[in-house]
């Protein structure tokens, strides 16, 4: 199958890796630096299913994009121009993954393709992912740990819909990733978002690996922060159940205990993180259900402080 990886940093070249190690036709579209130590030297992956491998690489996807499936791997802030691009250079109806962190991630999605002038009608499948993955080096990823990817139940989207959900499911299995099917993909956004929403800000600000937040003084500042978007995510009717919180959190913390999360990776780069589709999002809903949510809105504060100048609210 024709694979393009749109937005290839360390998820979308662990995911291009694997695929491309199953026998598929890829391409990714990444960074300068990303992209030109792939050309040169290939793209190495750190850990398990450690290996490297050597495919085509580029900073622009092509105009047309002729594939079968794009993997949109973008940051969440930047879906909508990613979409935009997409929908202006793919040709055909074209099944467009959308793994990213946070919330809202399909009404930018829309937002992006409804740009195009004229537009092709991208279709988008969105996924939960907790495979953690570290870019080392430019064309270096390590994966840090386990996780899985996690897609709607066929039976509980469209026939049309399901078959996209089907066609992601069967392109992942084969290349030998952890892919399973959940009854209510709403609920499973939402508890990651919490979950993340635990994680990344605390993370980052303390420039603590994930596997701190098992012991104090982090894990009080955790469990504050779930409480809080827990209530939040209630509050707006998405049936969260703090029992499964806590408990993808603490296996979240285990599996990917050696891992530096994204926005601590973020910052340490200077780049503008993803605070504005996890944290913010629950803050904001909880403010529009009069929740109070103090720990969420001092970490958002402590993150936003640290960002660069240039960035902007998410």
């Amino acid at each position: 199958m024709r694979v393009a990886v749109y937005g290839a940093g360390a998820i979308g070249s662990l995911l291009g890796a694997r695929l491309a190690a199953a026998g598929h036709d890829l391409l990714l579209v990444g960074s300068p630096a990303h992209v030109a130590a792939i050309r040169e030297h290939g793209l190495r992956i750190e850990g398990p299913g450690a290996g490297l491998w050597r495919m085509p690489a580029v900073e622009k996807s092509p105009r047309p994009l002729a594939v079968d499936a794009v993997l949109l791997t973008v940051k969440g802030y930047d879906v909508e121009p990613a979409a935009l691009a997409l929908a202006t250079n793919l040709v055909g109806s074209v099944p467009v993954l959308l793994p990213q962190n946070g919330l809202g991630i399909e009404e930018r999605f829309a937002r992006g393709v409804a740009r195009a002038r004229p537009p092709s009608s991208p279709i988008p499948v969105r996924a939960v992912n907790t495979l953690p993955a570290t870019v080392v080096a430019p064309g270096v990823v390590r994966q840090a740990g386990r996780g899985e990817v996690r897609l709607p139940s066929p039976t509980s989207v469209s026939a049309e819909a399901a078959q996209w959900v089907i066609l992601f499911h069967d392109l992942l299995a084969d290349a030998g990733l952890p892919v399973t099917y959940v009854p209510d993909l709403d609920r499973a956004l939402w508890t990651k978002a919490v979950v993340n929403g635990a994680i990344n800000p605390v993370t980052a600000v303390h420039g603590v690996l994930n596997g701190a937040l098992a012991r104090a003084p982090y894990r009080e500042i955790s469990e504050r922060l779930l409480a809080e978007g827990t209530a939040a995510g209630r509050a707006g009717g998405h049936g969260l159940d703090s029992g499964q919180i806590t408990a993808e959190f603490e296996h979240t913390v285990r599996a990917t205990a050696e891992n530096r999360s994204s926005m601590l990776q973020d910052l340490d780069r200077g780049r503008r993180t993803e605070i504005g589709t996890i944290s913010v999002v629950l803050w904001e809903t909880g403010r529009s259900h009069a929740i109070a949510m103090p720990v969420t809105e001092e970490y958002i504060a402590r993150i936003r402080a640290r960002e660069p100048p240039a960035a902007q609210p998410s």
